[in-house]
């Protein structure tokens, strides 16, 4: 209470004014901080974000192809015979430790009937001793030459065939290049070619310093094709060259892999080469027309060859009757060569989509091979790529120039992805009219193992099985249960190709690895499929009819077969056509497509043999 006289408050109305005043104090502050907390609310609320709707899942998967059930994969074993056929010889790689490149590529294999007694005889490329490293008590090893009696058991007739001398051997190619009727081989090799003509009686002279073909010494030549380029009735000769090479470039490259030590050094490493045309002038001389028919392609930038190139596939690509290149390099684009119908070619690869994969990307490519194995006018090359990178197929598009990487929608990508492939071919090996893919693998590093753990030196050979794709996929691939154990043996793969070597009409196979012996497949086969075997003969064409066509009517299907030794790596497959007809009994009819786009119809031949068909004059 306070004092009337001078309103002064008492000592116990000052001790409570205070405690008023601090209450009111506390519930201002309360009262101010639920004010602040309030409109701290409705700040956020307004500033506040949509509210997330539940989200929604939707499962995905990998779209699932349609294909036809493993049952329906034929049984057809291949049994590997080198034991029981005669045949003795393993590559040399010449292999001492330095690690030098070459060692790692292999050589190829050439399946033809040297002496014209109709059988299909075997030669195999070899490589040789490095100079200053051949063992002690060793003789320096030369390509292997082995007669075929007929039934598949061979002969070694190498001693004194002319064909015995010591090179660093890689690919061979056969054609009958002055048309007498035996066909002659021309050998690639590191630092030098041989091109050896046939005398006939199992005899060849080394022509080659006359007819200029030796690649000047210095390349490192790899796969090569005959073939008549500008319609003359002469076979000319492609020869690819891979990278510019010798063993002081190889050291200052220096390449190296952790765990390992020095390792093979990879191709990107090396500046790349030229191929090499060289034009037929008639009398055995050779001419190199390659800069005039304008196959050296440079880089825009650096002035450098572009090329490192391991495998050719020659082919009619847009049927006008002239013949086309496509070649497989390796670490950089593919090229495409069209052929101009005048003396020249006009590199297409990056237009016609065969130059890079589907990404736009280059690939270590190695072996190739081209064939209409839909049994229309679609053309496919498949293309065997370095490890981790799928086979590659490219298939033709209403413009037959133009080509789609359709790997995976056939069938081939994933299951082929894995391996390091190099020889690849197409060929019918249960004769129901489809042409089926091969592929023989193997990596290059023998001790890869250690850095990459998914990965082994040696590898087994892939074969893919065509459906026929009407309800699925083209190919599926083909299990050692399917196609025997032996086919499947992991080797070091590299060179491969196929011909009839006992005389039963199915085509059985040999593979190549480097540094090992090769396997010798019989097609065992047994499914009662009927089959045409041709051997053409031209006239007003080169006399082998290299890139003729065979176009048989079977039923609604064209079965179209190109006659093409050269495919695959390295390597050569028997000059004859074999046409399976499945459970057909014979064609409608048979028309021949020659060299120069000349047609004619034949006489349908016998069936389940052998037949000449020679072009009328």
């Amino acid at each position: 209470m306070k004092d009337r006289n001078n309103q002064q408050p008492t000592e116990e109305e000052g001790n409570y004014d205070d405690a008023v005043i601090g209450k009111g104090v506390k519930i201002s502050a309360i009262l101010l901080l639920m004010i602040a907390v309030m409109a701290g609310g409705v700040f956020l609320f307004l500033k506040r974000k949509p509210p997330v709707a539940p989200a929604i899942v939707t499962k995905l998967s990998a779209p699932e192809s349609v294909s036809r059930a493993s049952t329906n994969v034929p049984m057809v074993q291949f049994k590997n015979v080198i034991a029981t056929s005669g045949i003795t010889f393993a590559h040399n790689n010449g292999a001492y430790g330095e690690k030098l490149l070459p060692e790692t590529m292999g050589s190829g294999v050439a399946v033809f009937d040297f002496n014209g007694d109709g059988f299909q005889d075997l030669l195999f490329v070899n490589g040789n001793y490095w100079s200053g490293h051949m063992p002690e008590g060793k003789k320096p090893t030369t390509p292997a030459l082995y007669q075929n009696d007929g039934k598949g058991h061979f002969t070694d007739v190498t001693a004194g065939s002319g064909l015995d001398q010591p090179m660093n051997g890689m690919g061979v190619a056969v054609g009958d290049f002055d048309n007498d009727g035996l066909p002659d081989i021309f050998l690639t090799g590191v630092n030098g070619n041989k091109l050896y003509h046939n005398q006939g009686n199992g005899k060849f002279e080394d022509v080659t310093e006359k007819s200029g073909v030796s690649g000047g010494g210095t390349n490192w030549s790899t796969s090569a094709a005959w073939i008549d380029y500008d319609n003359d009735g002469r076979l000319d000769l492609f020869v690819c060259n891979y990278v510019k090479w010798s063993r002081d470039i190889d050291f200052e490259v220096g390449y190296k892999l952790v765990g390992i030590g020095r390792a093979y050094g990879q191709p990107m490493n090396f500046e790349g080469s030229f191929p090499i045309l060289y034009h037929n002038e008639g009398n055995g001389i050779f001419k190199d027309v390659s800069k005039a028919a304008g196959i050296q392609i440079k880089n825009t930038s650096t002035g450098v060859p572009v090329a490192k190139s391991l495998g050719v596939a020659p082919i009619d690509l847009d049927g006008d009757g002239w013949i086309d290149l496509v070649v497989a390099n390796d670490t950089v684009q593919n090229f495409v060569f069209h052929n101009e119908r005048d003396g020249t070619f006009k590199e297409i690869g990056a237009s016609s989509g065969i130059a890079f994969d589907s990404y736009g990307n280059t690939r270590g490519a190695m072996g190739i091979d081209a064939a209409r194995y839909r049994n229309d006018q679609t053309i496919g090359i498949a293309i065997g790529n370095f490890a981790t990178e799928p086979t590659a197929l490219y298939l033709s598009q209403k413009n037959p120039l133009i080509f789609a990487d359709e790997t995976i929608t056939e069938g081939i990508g994933p299951a082929s992805r894995m391996p390091l492939k190099f020889g690849l071919f197409f060929f019918d090996y249960d004769l129901d009219g489809r042409q089926d893919l091969l592929t023989a693998n193997g990596h290059l590093e023998e001790e890869i193992r250690k850095i990459q753990a998914n990965q082994t030196y040696r590898q087994p050979a892939q074969l893919f099985w065509n459906t026929g794709g009407s309800d699925g996929p083209c190919f599926v691939p083909v299990s050692a249960k399917q196609a025997g154990v032996d086919l499947f043996e992991p080797i070091v793969g590299r060179g491969s190709a196929f011909g009839d070597f006992d005389g039963d009409g199915d085509l059985d196979v040999v593979l190549t690895q480097t540094g090992g012996v090769p396997l010798v497949l019989r097609n065992d086969q047994n499914l009662n499929n009927s089959f045409l075997r041709l051997k053409l003969v031209g006239t007003r064409s080169n006399r082998d009819a290299i890139g003729a066509w065979v176009r048989v009517k079977v039923g609604n299907e064209i079965l179209s077969r190109q006659i093409m030794p050269t495919r695959s790596y390295l390597s050569q497959s028997e000059l004859p056509v074999t046409i399976g007809l499945g459970k057909n009994k014979a064609p409608a009819e048979i028309e021949i497509a020659w060299p120069g786009g000349a047609t004619e119809r034949v006489p349908t031949p016998p069936i389940n043999k052998l037949s000449v068909i020679r072009q009328s004059p």
